[in-house]
């Protein structure tokens, strides 16, 4: 059993893989709320918003990670989330400050509706990620280089 940095890499991802699937639980669970109005959207647009820049950067932190320790699989694998995060970020509403949501449309049906779904399809990505950087983790650790 060798420690290595692709073994670390993994680590760290596993453990900010973590902290993104509280954020992605936390963003299905804001949208569930506001659906059923148990919360105004100015409350929930500012619950939300400062969560989008950390989240993007802990995606991008250990995908830099993968490409120092040369995880190219793995990097691969997220550069597809990474330019959505990208796109959705350079196409968001004009705001006064960082976020994606505006509380004057959120309550927009279709608006609601893509919030809920891309919650729902970001807790499946980072979940099944989870898996795939812990096996990525334990084959590093193992493996004999």
């Amino acid at each position: 059993m060798v420690f290595n940095f692709p073994a670390f890499s993994y680590i760290i991802a596993l453990i900010i893989d973590a902290f993104l699937i509280f954020f992605a639980i936390f963003h299905v669970i804001a949208f569930d709320e506001l659906r059923k109005d148990y919360k105004n959207p100015i409350d929930q647009c500012n619950s939300l918003n400062p969560l989008v820049i950390p989240e993007y950067l802990l995606h991008i932190l250990f995908n830099i990670l993968f490409v120092f320790s040369g995880q190219w699989f793995s990097l691969c694998l997220n550069i597809p989330l990474i330019a959505y995060h990208i796109n959705r970020y350079r196409s968001r509403p004009v705001m006064s400050g960082p976020g994606l949501y505006d509380p004057t449309s959120i309550m927009n049906a279709d608006t609601l509706i893509k919030c809920q779904r891309e919650g729902w399809i970001k807790l499946a990505f980072y979940l099944l990620s989870f898996f795939y950087y812990l096996y990525g983790m334990i084959h590093s650790l193992i493996s004999v280089s």
